[in-house]
């Protein structure tokens, strides 16, 4: 099967691809919200990206990952151009590493954003990719739940605003829990279910401006509240495997971090060997197999 067939193998969902030449070299490796059209785009009208017209002659095999939410797929690109840059690649992206903290201390009560991972006090969620998502999903947060407005010190202005809302020190407790809960996937609803009637809400005033910043809100909440788990904060080392039709696929993850994948023909035996998958990787490892056996042999 030729790459440019295999293509329309791939699943419409998020992942990470690359190409490798008949030698095996990785030519290039890239991230999409849809796998299939994006890898099959490059067989079309490049428009813009001409540049790549030579590599495209070179591909003789596709190779991917299919990723539970874009965000993933924006993390294992990262991780992977981070290990080593294929010589198609120009540069290793640009979204800035951060994450979020929510302080439930009365004096500095809020959501903000932090470079660092260090959490004296306050908890942290992350990493996410993406600064201006962060920003946008703690803003969604502050219009759900404004911790902020707990604080011992306010402005006259945030006085008002919290005497309207019925916010006091005595609500700084259920707000930072809400937050919380919403961050770590306990209760992501109720932010959603807030957002939601705000932006419609503003829509119905004709405000679209408004609604318009309240659905980016949503989209950054969903970004830094999907499925991630190819970067984890404090994690640490293991082999994954999943195997699929006489093929092991093989994923590296050290610190945390998802860093490289390979593919091998190999029974079934040697990779019961090599022991089952964590639980939140086994579907995952198990998945991605199936999909190398599918791309190799049609």
């Amino acid at each position: 099967m030729s790459a440019r067939s295999s293509a329309a193998r791939l699943p419409h969902g998020p992942g990470v691809y690359r190409f490798r030449d008949r030698r095996g070299q990785v030519l290039y490796l890239g991230r999409a919200t849809d796998l299939r059209s994006r890898v099959q785009s490059y067989w079309g009208d490049l428009r813009d990206r001409l540049h790549l017209t030579r590599m495209v002659a070179r591909i003789a095999r596709v190779e991917a990952v299919a990723c539970d939410s874009v965000h993933e797929a924006a993390w294992l690109e990262r991780n992977l151009l981070e290990a080593g840059l294929p010589p198609w690649n120009r540069t290793q992206g640009v979204e800035t590493s951060i994450y979020i903290v929510v302080d439930p201390r009365p004096r500095t009560a809020g959501v903000r954003t932090s470079h660092g991972a260090r959490f004296d006090g306050v908890v942290g969620f992350g990493p996410y990719l993406g600064g201006t998502r962060a920003r946008q999903a703690i803003s969604g947060l502050h219009r759900a739940f404004p911790l902020s407005y707990t604080r011992e010190r306010l402005t006259g202005a945030e006085r008002d605003i919290a005497a309207r809302r019925g916010i006091g020190p005595q609500s700084r407790e259920r707000l930072a829990a809400a937050v919380i809960a919403a961050l770590d996937g306990t209760d992501a609803g109720a932010v959603r279910e807030e957002l939601t009637a705000a932006r419609d809400r503003a829509a119905a005033a004709l405000n679209f401006e408004l609604a318009a910043r309240i659905q980016e809100e949503l989209a950054a909440f969903a970004w830094v509240t999907s499925v991630q788990r190819v970067t984890v904060e404090g994690g640490g080392d293991q082999d994954v495997c999943g195997w699929a039709d006489g093929l092991a696929v093989t994923f590296a993850i050290r610190g945390g971090r998802l860093i490289g994948w390979d593919q091998r023909a190999c029974g079934r035996s040697a990779v019961a060997r090599a022991g089952t998958p964590p639980p939140e990787w086994a579907e995952f490892a198990r998945r991605n197999a199936e999909l190398a056996a599918a791309l190799i042999r049609g």
